[in-house]
């Protein structure tokens, strides 16, 4: 992964104790206490939070129909600490499937202020089952598969983004 994520598990490593920092140097994935994170937001990046932690991922934004169309498809691998942010230009009903998507996906479906609705683990490869993210969907975060749960991402996290224009998650925080 090279030099930034070196600089991702130093910082982890002085800020949060051996057992996050140990897991954030493996995986590569920004994990920060509160106290360290930054305010503002970047279009490249998206922040979560939950009553145990927060990450931060490097985002491709897919926020047209042409770039949701092909989100993360014939990709071979994602870097854990990466991801791709699907954006509607009003709140609907989101379905996904996996044709043509190489790796296996979890799927973080929030709503436009930014709370985490429903994660859909462990999204099968190729697999071409409609997988619904529910109503109300404004935001879609695509990651490694498995990951939201080894990091407690669920229901009620909140997500933070420029794309949110009324978040529960303010980036002047």
């Amino acid at each position: 992964m090279g030099s930034g994520s070196t600089r991702r598990a130093v910082m982890g490593r002085r800020v949060m104790g051996r057992t996050l920092a140990g897991w954030a140097a493996i995986t590569g994935v920004w994990v920060f206490c509160a106290s360290t994170a930054g305010a503002g937001c970047r279009d490249d990046q998206v922040e979560l939070r939950w009553s145990k932690g927060q990450a931060r991922f490097s985002v491709e934004v897919a926020d047209d129909d042409a770039e949701r169309g092909r989100g993360l498809m014939f990709r071979e691998s994602l870097p854990q600490s990466a991801g791709m942010l699907f954006v509607y230009d009003s709140p609907r009903r989101a379905t996904f499937w996996m044709k043509n998507t190489l790796i296996p996906l979890d799927m973080i479906f929030a709503d436009a202020t930014g709370r985490v609705r429903h994660v859909h683990a462990n999204a099968r490869p190729q697999d071409v089952t409609i997988i619904d993210g529910g109503e109300d969907v404004f935001l879609v975060l695509e990651i490694n598969g498995g990951l939201a749960a080894r990091l407690g991402i669920a229901p009620g996290a909140e997500l933070r983004h420029p794309a949110i224009a009324n978040p529960a998650w303010s980036c002047a925080e």
